[in-house]
């Protein structure tokens, strides 16, 4: 049923995602659907977070190499067909629900934990400075590459994780 949630999000955004339409395309009854999903903002958050769950902290030590591994999951994730309109549909799904917005902070607040974690055991270690904004930080790797994808349409380069760390940990003192 999460399979035929996405699909329905990607095709038809928010108003075509119903519970009713999840059955159809699932081949299951609205009863099925209600029975694991009470409400339609609980399916959308399981398929949302089944489309995309947190990236792994990286196992490496050194904090550009770990940065660099993050931000080019995140590139991967961005540069994929189906996943930049399902965050869209879900986005625009958000502004239009107040509790929708609850539960996409809430998601987008699980996806920074990974380089939030990166940035404060690099703190810890004396590799970034203990003023830096770790914040602000995790804002500055992510808001150019929902920029690229979202706004102007440009393919990620081959280089740009690099790029875009290199410059962030510059800012933070690394």
């Amino acid at each position: 049923m999460i399979a035929a949630a996405l699909e329905l999000l990607a095709e038809h955004g928010l108003p075509g995602f119903t519970m009713e339409a999840v059955a159809h395309r699932a081949g299951a009854s609205k009863t099925t659907v209600y029975s694991r999903w009470p409400t339609r903002t609980l399916l959308l958050i399981d398929a949302m977070d089944s489309a995309s769950p947190p990236l792994p902290v990286p196992s490496s030590d050194g904090l550009r190499d770990a940065l660099i591994e993050l931000v080019s999951g995140m590139q991967a994730k961005l540069s994929e067909k189906v996943f930049p309109r399902l965050m869209a549909a879900f986005i625009d799904a958000a502004e239009q629900e107040p509790a929708l917005r609850e539960m996409q902070v809430g998601l987008t607040q699980r996806r920074r934990q990974p380089v939030r974690q990166v940035l404060t055991n690099a703190r810890h270690r004396g590799e970034i400075r203990d003023d830096a904004d770790i914040e602000l930080a995790i804002d500055l790797l992510t808001g150019p590459m929902f920029y690229r994808r979202f706004l102007i349409h440009e393919p990620f380069s081959a280089r740009h994780a690099e790029h875009l760390v290199d410059h962030v940990l510059r800012a933070v003192g690394a």
